[in-house]
């Protein structure tokens, strides 16, 4: 369990918040994911869809962790209803199905995602490499689009727009500055992890220090036209949120064993009209989850992340 509690638990999440707990299931052939709701972001994350997300990312984590141990992963996606723990049920009773099972490759991906801030190559993602990700997504019941330059640029324009909105919002700045660790800690964005701000205000980055900032970010030139795909889905449901963390985990993780680096654009989405009018009405109805950044360049810092004493509730073992 202890393995498999640190592979949930290295998943990303708003504000490196880490909203979840572990708990084996009754018969101890499985495992329970609960939603942490002491680690919510509320002001940003007002219905949980964010922490849904971190959630879903977790619970795809267990799954490669379960492959990587030769376990079949059974997943039940809120098995009491939309409002009731668990959010998530793994049973892990059948061995893998075969010898290469599902995800057991991304498996090492898992230490080595880390959330890039810094400035991305203009290389582009070749596009077998595109068709793959898409695909990832697909499987996971969500759509992948990477996005042509004038959805990159309007994307761009709403989530600069978010950002100065949040920055001119009293309580959105005060959430996200008690997220940022001067210190070490176990949780939060540490110092090191803030990365770049781009020099010629070509890709908005979060300011994770407050406006003004009161820790400064090296200045540095962005890409003019960064790469970014949006995780749509049809609805807009707690059981879509979990599926779209479950998509954007696997896509990052194949990603990044491809040698692929990304990060979140997550402004736009926090607000919104401004995450209504990232569709591309071309596209037909459906509802932007996130928006990812990807690219090729340094590999970001590493979060910190809690221990798993305190994400593994052990008490039915």
């Amino acid at each position: 369990m202890h393995l498999l509690a640190e592979a949930g638990g290295a998943a990303p999440s708003l504000h490196n918040s880490q909203p979840w707990r572990f708990r084996p299931t009754p018969d101890l052939l499985g495992l329970e994911v609960h939603a942490d709701l002491d680690r919510a972001v509320p002001v940003a994350d007002p219905d949980g869809r964010a922490l849904h997300i971190s959630i879903g990312a977790a619970v795809f984590n267990l799954r490669v962790a379960a492959a990587h141990l030769g376990r079949e992963a059974a997943v039940r996606l809120l098995p009491a209803g939309a409002d009731a723990q668990p959010r998530a049920v793994l049973d892990l009773s059948a061995p893998a199905r075969s010898a290469q099972p599902f995800g057991a490759d991304l498996y090492p991906a898992i230490a080595g995602r880390h959330s890039s801030r810094q400035p991305f190559t203009n290389r582009d993602v070749p596009e077998a490499l595109v068709a793959d990700l898409i695909t990832a997504a697909r499987d996971e019941g969500v759509m992948l689009t990477l996005l042509e330059e004038h959805g990159v640029r309007r994307v761009l324009t709403l989530t600069s727009e978010a950002e100065a909105r949040i920055a001119a919002d009293v309580s959105r700045e005060a959430e996200t500055r008690r997220w940022l660790r001067l210190e070490p800690s176990y949780d939060g964005i540490p110092l090191a992890a803030l990365g770049s701000h781009d020099r010629d205000a070509h890709v908005p980055m979060r300011g994770f220090a407050g406006h003004p900032p009161r820790h400064t970010t090296p200045a540095e030139r962005f890409e003019a036209l960064p790469q970014l795909a949006t995780l749509t889905t049809h609805l807009d449901t707690p059981a879509d949120w979990l599926h779209t963390g479950q998509a954007m985990e696997r896509v990052w993780l194949l990603a990044t064993a491809r040698g692929l680096r990304a990060s979140v654009l997550h402004q736009a989405v926090e607000i919104p009209d401004t995450r209504w009018r990232l569709r591309d009405p071309a596209e037909g109805p459906g509802h932007v989850q996130l928006v990812l950044r990807l690219g090729y360049g340094p590999p970001g810092a590493v979060s910190p992340r809690r221990t798993v004493e305190d994400i593994l509730d052990e008490a039915n073992g």
